[in-house]
C-alpha cells in the first residue's frame, strides 16, 4: 500500500460514515411518512403482515447505526494510527500538510491559506512529505 492510499483510508471511512447518516436520515423521513396498521374489522388476507409498516423502517435504522459505530470505532483508532505515524516525520510543514489534507479534509487552498505559501508550495511539501512518509505495518 502507497502512502497516499494508506492517508486516505480515513477520508473514505470518514465519507461513508457520512453517506450512511443520510440513509439513517432517509429512514427516519420514511417511519413519520408511512401509516400503521389498521384495525377497522375489515378482512384481510392470512398471509397479510400485521406489524406496522413503520417497524421495518425503524429495524432497518437501527441496523445502519449499529454499523455507523462499529466504523467510528474503527475511524478513531485508524486516526490515531495515522497521527502517529505522521508524528514520524521530521519536517513540520510536512506534518502539517498531511493532517490538513487526511484527517482534516482541507482542500488544497485552505492549506495553503493556513500555512501563508502559495498553492504550488503546498504541492511541493506534499510530495515531499509522501515520500519520506513510512506506512505502518
Amino acid at each position: 500500500m502507497t502512502a497516499k492510499e494508506y492517508l486516505n483510508q480515513a477520508r473514505h471511512l470518514d465519507a461513508l460514515i457520512n453517506c450512511r447518516l443520510r440513509e439513517i436520515d432517509y429512514w427516519r423521513d420514511l417511519s413519520s411518512s408511512v401509516s400503521g396498521t389498521r384495525f377497522d374489522g375489515m378482512p384481510h388476507s392470512p398471509n397479510r403482515p400485521t406489524e406496522a409498516p413503520f417497524v421495518r423502517c425503524l429495524e432497518k435504522i437501527d441496523e445502519i447505526q449499529r454499523s455507523v459505530e462499529e466504523k467510528i470505532t474503527y475511524l478513531v483508532r485508524l486516526k490515531e494510527e495515522i497521527n502517529t505515524a505522521i508524528d514520524k516525520l521530521e519536517n513540520r510543514d510536512e506534518q502539517l500538510v498531511l493532517r490538513y489534507r487526511y484527517l482534516d479534509d482541507c482542500t488544497w487552498e485552505e492549506i495553503s491559506r493556513m500555512l501563508n505559501v502559495s498553492l504550488r508550495t503546498v504541492h511541493r511539501i506534499h510530495g515531499s512529505a509522501l515520500q519520506n512518509f513510512s506506512v505502518p505495518d
